[in-house]
This record gives structure tokens, C-alpha cells and sequence, in this order.
């Protein structure tokens, strides 16, 4: 069976690790590759790699990293078809989701392809008789990225083209759930024209994680996953002295008003409750209806739209499906435990996704589109974030109390409102408490030359992904104050035949 390799100072390695980790096509529930969880020596290796190849990457000039990112660039767009495939058989997601989320990691590689103009200074003149001050945006060494498997290829480009760009070396720790696309983006880095060790992969789970959370040599950690991690990897790299990113879990709610456009609303809805199977940490699985007769309409329109969806493999022949299966067995049950407990709880299960069998596939993992309505603020499947194919719907009786409602809960990642009414928008975008705020927008993640990160416990640590906070992430400033001495020419005017010398 192919097993995954390391990629460490520009070669692919074989770990001697005797702890496998297995990948399956969640399509099938069929082993299709392994990988070998990387030792400490050999992510000690990693870091070592990208330790040694940092003095000169970084003195390489803005112009010239900017131009091998430039032809990575071109190397994603001619590869896409072939990389897209490789993140639905590992991950379940249908083609053109794949698709999609290559094309919003490209996006940030666009960004960083800016550095030359991003990376610029800052210039004070005359601060003091004749002194002068001037500042440096100067990288910092070696970072570390940990990367969750639902965007084998999205959040590490929202990590790496910045950290390089910038001047940093790099080590990517991503999921050993889909651990291929790491190592084929590796190799077109190389292609592009990268330096051996500026970027490094190792394979593993925590092992290799506490490695790059206490190892001296790495200087930032980013890292995106569920809220217990994402604090315990910012309390570890705070703790061992490194700058730290680390975004965790999600409950996205929206405010349906009771003006808003009911069939723009149910049809924005019902991709961002399901699309990728809702194992997004910016899936909208809460839905604040403001009235009875509003949430009747929508509850309507959305048993309407799921009895029409298609479910099953990522990749098909002819008509694309609508949606593919979940990560796993286990995320699969846990899912279905979350179901179980809204209906023991009180939730009006509208559409029951369990049991779902796709023709052919009777052994992926596939959960069906789930619709609850009157569901509380006290039951479990409000209050934590599920990652699956479940959508909540909550009866309030006004804005107030779903403004409310949304700004009490712990997670405050992404939220949005359908209206019409200007103020009411313009009210809500001021006094919501979440980081990434869509009006008539379901998924409001913001374009790669933003940044992405929410409030709460929906992140821990100062500065977003990508974007401006990016640069500022994997930079730090450095101020020059300057003052020369008179110079000879205002000393001495007469013309002078013999060699200067100090005086």
C-alpha cells in the first residue's frame, strides 16, 4: 500500500516510525493509502531543515520570492484538475467544493505575491535635527503550521505563501486524515524554484505537534482546528515563548428578518448548512427565525430544497452531487449521537439524516441534510458545534432577543443577516459580536487581501490569517533612528590631492 512520505530539505523521506496511520476514500469506506506518524528525531529533522535554510531565504530580496511564488501560482492553476481529485478522494467533497477551495487558497498566494509592496516600511524624516527614522518589517525564522483535514489545501495556503513571502522558512504539520495534498504541494513549491528547506512537511498527530509547540528553533505557530486544541496549542507555544495563531471551533448564526428575501435567504442557507457535508468551521448551522409565520416560510422552502438534493461520491460522470460523506466512521457517529440528543431533548426533528444510504456506497460514510426546528438555546445541538449536515432552526420574537442570543453564545467565528432594511443591517454589522459579519452573505470569509479570524473563543491570539494581520504575524518591526556626523565636505572647502584619512 502507497504510504505518505516527509518531505524534509527538499526530498521525500521515509519515516522509521512504526506507528501507521491509515486514509480512507470516505466514499467507500475503502483503505486507499497509509501514512506513518513522523518520530520526535524526525520532526526535530523538519525544523532543523528549515532552521539552517533561513539565513538565506531571508536575505533573499522581496522581488525574487515574490517571482517563485508568481510560478507556483501558475503550477496550481495547471495542476487544479488533478489536485481537486486528490482532496475529494481523500476528503469526501464533491469536485467543484474542491475546486473551490483551491482557487481561495490561490487567492492568498495571489496576496503574497504583492510582498514587495507589502513588506515596505515605514520612513520619518527629520524627527529630530537631522535625524531621521525609518522602520524594518524583518521575518522571524522558522514557522510551524498545523492544518485540519475538511482544507487539506486552503488553510495552509492561508499559511505558508505569507510566511515565505515574508522571508520565514516553513514546517506544515497536516491532518493524517488526508495527508496527500501536503506533499503535492511541496513538490510544486520545489518546481516553482524553492530552495531546499525552506519548506518542509512531517506526517503525525500530537507527537510531532508538541515538537513544534516547544522546539526553540520555531519561532510561530498557526494552527486551525476545534477550540479545546486551538487553546491548548496557543497555552503550549505562549508558554514556550512563540507567537501564536490558533483559530478554533464555530457556531455561525443567521438572523432571518421578517422582510428579508425568503428565496434568496432559503437558497443561501441551504449551501452553507450543507455544502461540504457542513464540515466547515464556517457553516451556518443556526438559523434565528424573528416570528412564527417567517420561520414557517423558511422551514418550508427548506424541506422543499433537502428532499430534492443529491448525496453521495464527490466525483461522478455525469451530474455533479449536491453533497459527499463525512471524514470518517467516528465523525459520522458522533454526528448521528448529536441527532439522537436534539430529539431526546425536544427538538422537532423536521429531516432525519441518519441512516442514509447511497446506492453502490453502502459503506461510506454519509449522513443525510438533518433540519430540526424549535430547538433552544438550552440544548446541546445549539450550544456546540456539531461539524456535520445539521441545520437548527430557533423561533425568536424579535431582533432584539436574536441579536441576543447570537452575542451570548461562547463561539462568535461568522454571522449574518438577511433583510432588506438598511439600518437594521448597518445596526447588526455594528453591534454583532463575531469576527466576519455577512449581510444577505451566508459564508461571509473574506477575500485573501482581508483577513480571516473570529472573536472569542473562536480564536486565541491577537492577529488573523492572511491578509494585512498576516504580514504582521509572520513579520516583526524593527525601528531605526539615525543621526550622521558633520560631514567633511561642510569642513573643509578647498580641493584635496592626498588620500582622506580620519582625523
Amino acid at each position: 500500500m502507497e504510504q505518505i512520505k516527509n518531505f524534509i530539505g527538499g526530498q521525500l523521506v521515509d519515516s522509521q516510525s512504526d506507528r501507521i496511520s491509515l486514509i480512507f476514500n470516505p466514499a467507500t469506506g475503502q483503505k486507499i493509502r497509509q501514512v506513518a506518524l513522523s518520530t520526535v528525531h524526525e520532526t526535530g529533522q523538519a525544523i532543523e531543515s528549515a532552521h539552517l535554510a533561513f539565513k538565506e531565504w531571508s536575505k533573499t530580496s522581496p522581488l525574487k520570492r515574490a517571482r517563485i511564488l508568481f510560478k507556483f501560482k501558475s503550477l496550481l492553476e495547471e495542476n487544479q484538475d488533478r489536485l481537486a481529485r486528490l482532496i475529494s478522494e481523500e476528503h469526501g467533497k464533491i469536485y467543484s467544493d474542491a475546486v473551490g477551495e483551491l482557487t481561495r487558497g490561490l487567492e492568498v498566494v495571489e496576496f503574497a505575491c504583492g510582498i514587495p509592496h507589502l513588506q515596505k516600511g515605514e520612513h520619518s524624516a527629520n524627527v529630530g535635527m537631522g535625524v531621521d527614522s525609518h522602520s524594518l518589517m524583518q521575518p522571524l525564522g522558522v514557522c510551524a503550521g498545523i492544518t485540519p483535514f475538511n482544507f487539506p489545501a486552503m488553510v495552509p495556503m492561508w499559511m505558508f505563501p505569507i510566511a515565505l513571502a515574508t522571508g520565514n522558512t516553513f514546517v506544515l504539520k497536516p491532518s493524517e486524515k488526508d495527508p496527500s495534498l501536503s506533499i503535492e504541494l511541496a513538490k510544486l513549491l520545489q518546481q516553482a524554484g524553492l530552495p531546499d528547506g525552506v519548506f518542509n512537511v512531517v506526517q503525525g498527530d500530537k507527537e510531532a505537534v508538541d515538537v513544534l509547540l516547544t522546539d526553540p528553533r520555531i519561532q510561530t505557530v498557526s494552527f486551525v482546528g476545534s477550540t479545546p486544541i486551538a487553546e491548548y496549542v496557543y497555552a503550549t507555544a505562549s508558554v514556550h515563548g512563540k507567537r501564536c495563531q490558533a483559530l478554533g471551533g464555530a457556531k455561525n448564526h443567521s438572523v432571518l428578518m421578517p422582510d428579508a428575501d425568503m428565496d434568496m435567504a432559503a437558497n443561501a442557507i441551504m449551501g452553507a448548512a450543507f455544502g461540504a457535508a457542513g464540515e466547515r468551521c464556517m457553516a451556518l448551522s443556526v438559523v434565528l427565525a424573528v416570528g412564527d409565520e417567517i420561520a414557517d416560510k423558511l422551514v418550508e422552502k427548506l424541506q422543499h430544497q433537502i428532499g430534492h438534493m443529491s448525496v453521495g461520491i464527490g466525483i461522478t460522470e455525469g451530474k455533479e452531487n449536491d453533497m459527499g460523506p463525512v471524514i470518517s466512521p467516528q465523525h459520522k457517529a458522533k454526528i448521528c449521537d448529536y441527532i439522537r440528543s436534539g430529539v431526546e431533548q425536544g427538538a422537532k426533528l423536521l429531516v432525519d439524516g441518519r441512516g442514509y444510504q447511497v446506492a453502490g456506497y453502502e459503506n461510506g460514510y454519509f449522513v443525510g441534510p438533518t433540519l430540526f426546528d424549535y430547538v433552544t438555546p438550552d440544548m446541546k445541538i445549539y450550544k456546540e458545534e456539531i461539524f456535520g449536515p445539521v441545520l437548527t432552526v430557533v423561533r425568536v420574537p424579535d431582533y432584539d432577543t436574536a441579536l441576543k442570543l447570537v452575542n451570548h453564545h461562547e463561539y462568535g467565528n461568522g454571522a449574518a443577516i438577511f433583510t432588506r432594511d438598511g439600518e437594521t443591517a448597518r445596526q447588526f454589522s455594528e453591534d454583532v459580536q463575531a469576527g466576519m459579519v455577512g449581510v444577505n452573505i451566508p459564508i461571509p470569509v473574506p477575500m485573501a487581501f482581508h483577513s480571516f479570524g473570529g472573536w472569542k473563543r473562536s480564536i486565541f491570539g491577537p492577529l488573523n490569517v492572511y491578509g494585512n494581520d498576516g504580514v504582521r504575524f509572520y513579520t516583526r518591526m524593527k525601528t531605526v533612528t539615525s543621526c550622521w556626523p558633520a560631514s567633511v565636505r561642510l569642513e573643509h572647502h578647498d580641493s584635496h590631492f592626498v588620500m582622506p584619512t580620519m582625523e
